[in-house]
């Protein structure tokens, strides 16, 4: 069973705030009701890729604001807890557990938009690391955001598949 290391809780004005923000936009060839439903079925983003390698939902449908999950991206595991649920437009959640010592703060925000005949997708990515981890992580930022941007792609190869 892995050690879990609790962060502090962040909220929408983390999203801006953050010492490390990434923003990555993707049109997706499909609907926005069908990203939507993708989003919150029970593989979720598992689905879209290899990079995120399991998700399971510790609540209970419907969800929405105070809904838990855990995310494994190889043996990176979070818990997440979302402070926003807008049905069929998007969500935010910051981490509250890891199993590694490596943020104070981490939050994402997701958001789904028409956008011609398929869908803009929107996502935030902000983090905040432990102290030690500042500079390393200062310098480290673009491999970080560019790895955290394949799971945006592996979305608009999922959904030009389909």
């Amino acid at each position: 069973m892995p050690r879990w290391f609790a962060l502090e809780a962040a909220d929408a004005d983390f999203l801006e705030s953050a010492p490390h923000v990434f923003r990555y936009e993707k049109h997706y060839d499909a609907a926005p009701a069908q990203v939507w439903e993708s989003l919150q079925s029970d593989a979720s983003l598992s689905e879209w890729g290899p990079t995120v390698t399991s998700l399971t939902w510790t609540s209970p449908r419907p969800f929405g604001v105070g809904t838990t999950r855990t995310v494994a991206l190889g043996p990176a595991q979070v818990h997440e807890r979302f402070f926003r649920w807008d049905e069929g437009s998007g969500y935010s959640f910051y981490v509250y557990e890891a199993n590694a010592p490596l943020f104070r703060r981490f939050a994402e925000d997701y958001r789904v938009e028409p956008d011609g005949t398929g869908t803009k997708f929107t996502w935030l990515v902000a983090i905040e690391p432990v102290g030690a981890m500042r500079l390393p992580f200062t310098v480290l930022a673009p491999i970080v955001k560019a790895g955290f941007g394949r799971m945006a792609s592996d979305g608009q190869k999922h959904f030009a598949a389909r």
